[in-house]
């Protein structure tokens, strides 16, 4: 047997350069890089792999720790699953740093390999700086806080244990039901020392990712109940890109004349322009998807995690109706007591097609015809949204309608949370797939930017937007600067309405008059936040960077700078006013939120009573 001799962090490395996967007969590179920021704990070690070591891997400089877990998320996203960056930080804080972005990744189903440093493994100079202790377990440190978050957690002592925990990790970060993200601890001292490896364990490996076939039994069952629909529905999920299925998705939709909802993660699987595609379904959903799915006897679920906003809290659907849930993981093909039918989505699609084929199934020409008027009168709004103007100030809809309407088909639109993931599941018109990038698993402020650093290297073509407001991009935005290290053109549109303005709706819709989420000063009199709004200059903040910024003070100039910023080399960022309140609402939909039994405010408990209501309208579980 041959050996090289490697410190462990030098073969770590060694090994992810020469990992692969292959899907379909086509192999794809797994690990394109490293991201992370140099400290105690992996600067010596994994530093001087990165440095000195016999590895392609690039190393990406950032800013947080955990922007850049949101850029390794973003990437692998962009890339359906077939591509990752690694994440590497110190001990203590630039560890703990990333739990956030874990979390993140784990939510959504995205594979990143997260490799913060970690305390001795000798113990002999505890205690290290940085280091968490725990008198009554001293295995536990500040790393211990990623397991709830990670789908596989390790901690490196020996470097020869390096060798059984990263094929286990590389299990994880390859297969689609267990992916999410992989920890693996790195006390700085193990990191550095040498093992005799043998050479097969750094010779080129490939992960096979195996189409999951349909059934008999599940076919049988899914083909019966679907041939006796009358008003069949289809959800498609974030797993019909992962799949790879959004073509076949669209041929068997139009096929049987089954209308398309679409969640976050699924929404651009179908293009608006289709025949059978009805938009976003759920809180965020279109009045076309939610009305059909109020009325759908079989609801054909394909690849959703079936959370909340997609199902109303489980009140958009009929107490009757029969849910089908064709999903690679069990776990999530059974929720809501759905049949679950245990398959790839792109297989099991091309399965159950033959199935209702032989049987001649079609929907009848008045379902379709409700479909086409649904989506006709959705349209409708969709442009009368897209035109509203104030004179009061830039509605945020109409900003959004201008640079949807702007944007080249290949262009990818990103975004996270706050007011705009309502705004862009119901309104924007998607063409392609994979030009929509949603985080909304998580709805993570701060994902934006650095999730569009990450989106960005993963595209071939196009122009990357990110859009965001105020409050998310304030909570995290240093990754811009890492864009612009990296000559990786991003474009933020930034919406500032002076603060938390979502959350500023949910607490009025539910009785409040509104406390805690605008950006005002503190009132010296009441000593309650309740002054003047608070000015924060995004354009010139940017321009300290080295950002290409401009102000748009009404749609007019923002369109003109569109133009102008589509030109440029580097970053841009444009900011727009927009009136706080202007976006989107809810379209025969419902959100269940705990409100007060108890309150001073009458207003509160009332609306309280109406959320008693509309729970007892919703399924049990």
């Amino acid at each position: 047997m041959r050996t090289i001799r490697l410190t462990m962090a030098q073969a770590l490395l060694r090994f992810l350069d020469a990992q692969y996967v292959e899907l379909d007969g086509f192999e794809h590179k797994f690990v394109h890089g490293v991201m992370g920021i140099f400290g105690h704990g992996n600067v010596t070690g994994l530093g001087e792999a990165l440095e000195y070591g016999d590895s392609s891997l690039r190393f990406i400089q950032g800013n947080n720790e955990q922007g850049l877990v949101h850029a390794a998320t973003a990437f692998a996203k962009q890339k359906n699953r077939l591509g990752i960056y690694a994440c590497t930080s110190s001990i203590g804080p630039g560890a703990t740093n990333m739990i956030t972005g874990a979390a993140t990744a784990t939510v959504n189903r995205i594979p990143v390999l997260l490799l913060p440093g970690d305390s001795f493994s000798s113990r002999q100079p505890d205690p290290v700086l940085q280091q968490i202790e725990t008198p009554w377990d001293h295995t536990i440190n500040a790393n211990s806080a990623f397991k709830p978050v990670s789908r596989y957690w390790d901690r490196i002592e020996r470097p020869e244990q390096l060798m059984v925990a990263v094929l286990n990790a590389m299990r994880v970060l390859t297969d689609p039901v267990e992916t999410g993200a992989a920890t693996l601890c790195l006390p700085q001292d193990t990191q550095a020392e040498a093992y005799d490896y043998p050479d097969y364990f750094l010779a080129k490996r490939i992960w096979h990712i195996d189409r999951r076939p349909l059934n008999p039994r599940s076919l049988h069952e899914a083909a019966t109940l679907l041939s006796k629909a009358k008003k069949p529905l289809i959800i498609a999920g974030g797993g019909v890109h992962y799949s790879q299925a959004a073509d076949t998705l669209r041929d068997f939709a139009e096929t049987f004349g089954i209308p398309v909802g679409e969640t976050q993660a699924g929404k651009s699987a179908m293009s608006w322009k289709d025949s059978m595609s009805v938009g976003a379904i759920g809180v965020t959903g279109t009045s076309a998807a939610n009305l059909i799915a109020n009325d759908a006897d079989v609801v054909l679920v394909v690849g959703s995690r079936l959370q909340d906003f997609t199902t109303a809290s489980k009140q958009i659907f009929s107490p009757d109706v029969k849910l089908l849930h064709l999903n690679i993981s069990q776990y999530d093909g059974l929720k809501m007591d759905s049949v679950a039918l245990h398959a790839d989505a792109k297989s099991g699609l091309e399965t159950l097609k033959k199935s209702l084929q032989k049987s001649g199934y079609q929907t009848n020409p008045e379902y379709r015809k409700l479909v086409a008027q649904l989506q006709s009168e959705w349209n409708i709004e969709v442009d009368r949204l897209y035109k509203l103007t104030s004179e009061e100030g830039n509605v945020q809809t109409l900003i959004v309608g201008a640079l949807n309407e702007f944007m080249a088909p290949e262009d990818v639109i990103l975004c996270a949370a706050g007011s705009l993931p309502g705004d862009l599941h119901r309104l924007w018109r998607s063409e392609l797939p994979k030009n929509y990038h949603m985080e909304y698993g998580y709805s993570c402020m701060g994902y934006e930017v650095a999730g569009g650093l990450g989106a960005k290297l993963a595209m071939d073509q196009g122009e990357l937007y990110v859009i965001v407001g105020d409050g998310s991009y304030l909570m995290l935005h240093t990754e811009i600067l890492t864009a612009l290290k990296e000559h990786v053109k991003i474009n933020v549109v930034l919406l500032d309405n002076s603060g938390y303005q979502c959350i500023r709706n949910l607490q009025m819709e539910h009785g409040s008059v509104g406390f805690g989420n605008e950006f005002r000063y503190r009132e010296k009199n009441s000593d309650r936040l309740t002054g003047e709004i608070t000015p924060v200059d995004f354009k010139k903040y940017a321009e300290a960077l080295g950002v290409k910024a401009f102000y748009a003070n009404n749609v007019s100039e923002f369109r003109e700078l569109l133009r102008t910023t589509r030109n440029e080399d580097v970053s841009t960022l444009i900011e727009v006013k927009v009136l706080p309140g202007t976006m989107t609402g809810g379209y025969h939909s419902w959100w269940r939120v705990g409100v007060p039994e108890v309150s001073n405010c009458e207003t509160t408990t009332d609306s309280n009573l109406k959320m008693s209501e509309e729970i007892r309208k919703a399924r049990a579980y």
